[in-house]
C-alpha cells in the first residue's frame, strides 16, 4: 500500500480556519461565557468540580488551568480522541469541507487514512446498509416492529434505524465491495472470525446505530426480532477501538443541545425509550449501551450539563415500576452524589417504560412522567418507609429504623438535616428531635446504608455554609430589606423566615415580620431603628448593623431589577418546600378511593410546579 507524503501547510492552516474551535470543543462539553471574549466549561482530560477549561476562539486556542492541558482545534481533537497529528486534520477536513493535498500524491488522500479513520469509515457504510435494509422484503419484520411500538418510517430515519438480513455474510460483502478489508471488519466488531472467514455480528436483528458526541457512528445496538434466534434480547458492538460502553451514552448526539440549554437530562433504560422520549417533547433523553450506568457516563454528562452549580440543574433516571426497576433506581443512590446538579427518579406506577407509555397513554403522558420526577433521595426514603404500617407507633418506630440508614448515607449535612426533618413529617411521628436523635443513634452505630461507612453524627441545629450561593442571596436580600425597603413590597413579606437556610438570617426575617414587614417601613434611619428595638437580643442586633451598612452587590444598574431577582430566588425556594408538602400529602393518598382530593392535591402540584419555573426563568438573573 503506496502511503502518501505530509498533508502541505497551507492546508493545514485552512483546516484550523475552518475549524472555529469553540464549535469543535462544543461537540464535547458544553461552554460558557467566561467574559473577555473566552469560554469555559468542565475539563474533559481531567475530573473537576468547578470548570477550569478556558477556550479563546479569537486566537483560537485552550487551556486548562486544573491540569495544564492546552493547544489548538488540531491538538484537540488528538488527545480527546487519541488520533495522530494527520487522523485529526483528516478529521477536521472532513467536517469542514477541505481537501487535503499531499506533499506526494497530489490532491489523493492517503490511502490508509489511519485506523481510526477507517473504522468510522466502515461504520458509516455498514449504517448505511442497515438503514436500507429495513426498507427491502426481509426487513418487513423489522418494521412491523417499530410499528408496534407507534414509530413510523420518517422515525426510523430520523434515528436511522435499520435492519441484518439474516445472511451470515450480508455486510461482510457489502464491506468488501466497499473497499474494506477483513481485518478491519473484525477489528471495529462489525464481523466476528467463522471457520471460513469473517460472518456477520448482527443477522436478522433490527439495528440501532451508536454515535459519539460529535455523530460519527462508532457502534451498534441490536435487538431480537426472530423467536428461533438463541441469541441475547440485545446484542451490541464489543469493545473496540472506536466503542467503549462505558463511557458511551445513546442519543446524546441528539440530546446534547438541549441538555445544555434546559439544564436537565433524562436517562432511561433502551433505544425505544430514548426513540419514544425525543419524539413525545423530551429531547434530552439518553440511554446507556448494554451496561448499568456508572462513573464515565457521570462524567460525560457533567460536561454536557456543566454540572458545578447546585441545585441548578437536573438528572432524571426513569425506570420501571417493577421491583427490577425499584432496585435500579436505589443503585443510582450512590451515584448521585457524584453529581453537583439534583437528581431525581422519574417510576411510572404502572410499570410501563416511556416507548409502551406513549403507545398507550400518548406522548403528553410522557412529559407527565419526567414531570412527576422525585427527588432521588427522597425516593429512596419512601422506600424504605414502603409496605410498613404507619397507623401504629411500632409501625411508624419499625418505618424510622428503616429509613434512617439511607438518610444516614445522605454526604450532604444540610440535605441529611433536611430530610431528617422530612422524614419526621411522613412518619407522623411529629417529633423532630426524637426522629434526629434517632437518626444520630443509628449513624454513629455505623448502620449507614449498606456498602457505605457511617457518616458524620446529624447535629441538630442546622447547618449552614456561608459561602453557599442560596446563603449569600438570602444576604442580599435582607440587605435590600433594611436599606432600600421600597423595591422589595408585599412579595418579601410573603416569604416566612423558616424558608431562609441560614439561622441568623431567619431571625433578622423574624424581626422584620415583628416590625410590620417592609411595606411598613418609613425613613431609613427610622426603620433601622424600630428593626433594633424588636431585635431579640445582641447578636441579631449586630447581625442588622451590618447588614444595614454593607454595600449591596449589584450585578445590575438598577436595583429594581435586581430586587426582582432575588426575590425569584427565594420564592422559588418556598414554592419547593410547597412542593415538597404536597407529594407528601399526594403520597398519603389512595387516589382511587379518595379521587377527588387527589384530584385537587394534583391540580395544586401541576400549578406549584409552573409557578417555580416562572420564578427560576426569573432568577437567573442573580446568579
Amino acid at each position: 500500500m503506496v502511503v502518501a507524503g505530509r498533508i502541505r501547510n497551507e492546508d493545514i492552516a485552512l483546516v484550523r480556519e475552518r475549524s472555529p474551535i469553540h464549535e469543535v470543543v462544543g461537540e464535547y462539553l458544553q461552554l460558557r461565557n467566561a467574559g473577555g471574549g473566552n469560554l469555559k466549561g468542565l475539563c474533559p482530560f481531567h475530573d473537576e468540580k468547578s470548570p477550569s477549561f478556558n477556550v479563546t476562539p479569537a486566537r483560537g486556542l485552550y487551556h486548562c488551568f486544573g491540569c495544564g492541558a492546552g493547544g489548538d482545534v488540531i491538538k484537540f481533537v488528538q488527545e480527546i480522541d487519541h488520533l495522530s497529528f494527520s487522523e485529526a486534520v483528516e478529521r477536521l477536513a472532513g467536517k469542514a469541507g477541505v481537501q487535503l493535498r499531499y506533499e506526494e500524491g497530489g490532491y489523493t488522500p492517503r490511502q490508509d487514512g489511519g485506523q481510526r479513520a477507517r473504522l468510522l469509515a466502515a461504520h458509516k457504510a455498514a449504517a448505511e446498509y442497515y438503514a436500507e435494509q429495513l426498507a427491502s422484503p426481509e426487513g418487513a419484520i423489522g418494521r412491523k416492529f417499530l410499528s408496534e411500538r407507534g414509530f413510523e418510517n420518517a422515525d426510523a430515519a430520523r434515528f436511522g434505524v435499520g435492519f441484518a438480513p439474516r445472511e451470515w455474510e450480508a455486510l461482510v460483502r457489502h464491506l468488501r465491495g466497499r473497499g474494506f478489508a477483513d481485518q478491519e471488519m473484525i477489528t471495529g466488531g462489525l464481523a466476528r472470525e467463522g471457520r471460513r472467514g469473517p460472518m456477520d455480528r448482527f443477522r436478522g436483528r433490527l439495528i440501532w446505530p451508536i454515535r459519539d458526541l460529535s455523530g460519527d457512528v462508532i457502534g451498534f445496538g441490536a435487538r431480537r426480532l426472530y423467536d428461533d434466534d438463541e441469541g441475547p434480547k440485545y446484542l451490541n458492538t464489543p469493545e473496540s477501538p472506536l466503542f467503549h460502553k462505558g463511557n458511551v451514552l445513546y442519543g446524546a448526539d441528539l440530546a446534547k443541545k438541549e441538555i445544555a440549554r434546559r439544564r436537565q437530562a433524562v436517562v432511561v433504560e433502551g433505544y425505544t425509550d430514548v426513540m419514544a422520549c425525543h419524539l413525545s417533547g423530551v429531547p434530552t433523553a439518553i440511554a446507556t449501551c448494554g451496561t448499568s450506568f456508572g462513573d464515565e457516563h457521570i462524567k460525560v454528562l457533567r460536561r454536557l450539563l456543566m454540572d458545578q452549580d447546585e441545585f441548578r440543574g437536573e438528572v432524571i433516571f426513569t425506570f420501571d415500576g417493577d421491583s427490577a426497576g425499584q432496585k435500579a433506581a436505589l443503585r443510582a443512590f450512590a451515584d448521585e452524589q457524584k453529581f453537583v446538579t439534583q437528581t431525581f427518579v422519574a417510576v411510572q406506577p404502572d410499570g410501563l417504560d416511556p416507548c409502551d407509555l406513549r403507545i398507550r397513554h400518548g406522548d403528553a403522558a410522557v412529559r407527565d412522567l419526567v414531570a412527576s420526577r422525585l427527588p432521588l433521595f427522597e425516593f429512596a426514603v419512601r422506600n424504605a418507609i414502603e409496605g410498613k404500617n404507619l397507623d401504629t407507633a411500632e409501625g411508624r418506630l419499625a418505618a424510622l429504623d428503616a429509613a434512617a440508614p439511607v438518610v444516614a448515607g445522605i454526604k450532604d449535612r444540610s440535605l441529611r438535616q433536611m430530610y431528617a426533618v422530612s422524614l419526621d413529617r411522613w412518619l407522623g411521628i411529629m417529633d423532630e428531635q426524637f426522629v434526629l436523635r434517632r437518626v444520630r443513634e443509628l449513624t454513629a452505630r455505623g448502620r449507614g446504608r449498606p456498602g457505605q461507612a457511617a457518616q458524620a453524627p446529624i447535629v441538630e441545629r442546622p447547618s449552614y455554609d456561608p459561602n453557599d450561593p442560596e446563603v449569600q442571596r438570602e444576604r442580599e436580600l435582607l440587605k435590600l430589606a433594611l436599606q432600600r425597603p421600597g423595591v422589595l413590597g408585599p412579595v418579601f413579606d410573603g416569604v416566612p423566615a423558616e424558608v431562609y437556610i441560614a439561622p441568623p438570617h431567619a431571625e433578622v426575617r423574624a424581626v422584620i415580620a415583628a416590625a410590620g414587614g417592609v411595606t411598613a417601613a418609613g425613613g431609613d434611619a427610622e426603620w433601622v431603628a424600630l428593626l433594633l428595638e424588636h431585635a431579640p437580643n445582641e447578636q441579631v442586633k449586630g447581625l442588622i448593623t451590618r447588614l444595614a451598612v454593607e454595600p449591596v452587590h449589584s450585578a445590575h444598574e438598577s436595583g429594581d431589577r435586581y430586587a426582582v431577582e432575588l426575590l425569584a430566588r427565594i420564592q422559588e425556594r418556598q414554592l419547593t418546600r410547597q412542593i415538597a408538602d404536597v407529594k407528601s400529602k399526594l403520597g398519603r393518598l389512595n387516589p382511587v378511593e379518595q379521587a377527588e382530593e387527589y384530584a385537587r392535591l394534583f391540580g395544586d402540584l401541576v400549578a406549584l410546579e409552573q409557578q417555580r419555573r416562572v420564578m427560576r426563568e426569573r432568577g437567573l438573573g442573580s446568579q
